[in-house]
């Protein structure tokens, strides 16, 4: 999962600062939601906890987080994925 978006193309078509939105499908056990809040909040200077929805696919294997943080610019973006890359039960990343 070493595929990271390009900054060029984040800056070019998104606009900074401003919330951006990062969806991780995982193992749906019972902390690997909030290992994925720890994981981007560990990247934010403020200690608010980011806006996240969750669903669970129908065999309840699985579980997708949509999380939109506050980001000040690509290079903040690019950090956030590497943080979530390394976050235990992660299946696919986008």
């Amino acid at each position: 999962m070493n595929n990271l978006p390009d900054l060029e193309l984040l800056e070019s078509t998104h606009t900074f600062p401003g919330n951006y939105t990062f969806k991780v499908i995982g193992a749906a056990d019972d902390n690997f939601i909030g290992r994925v809040v720890a994981a981007v909040r560990s990247e934010l200077e403020e200690s608010v906890e980011p806006s996240f929805s969750f669903r669970k696919t129908s065999g309840e294997r699985h579980v997708c987080v949509t999380i939109e943080p506050p980001v000040e610019n690509g290079e903040h973006v690019l950090a956030i994925y590497q943080s979530l890359q390394q976050v235990e039960g992660l299946v696919m990343l986008l």
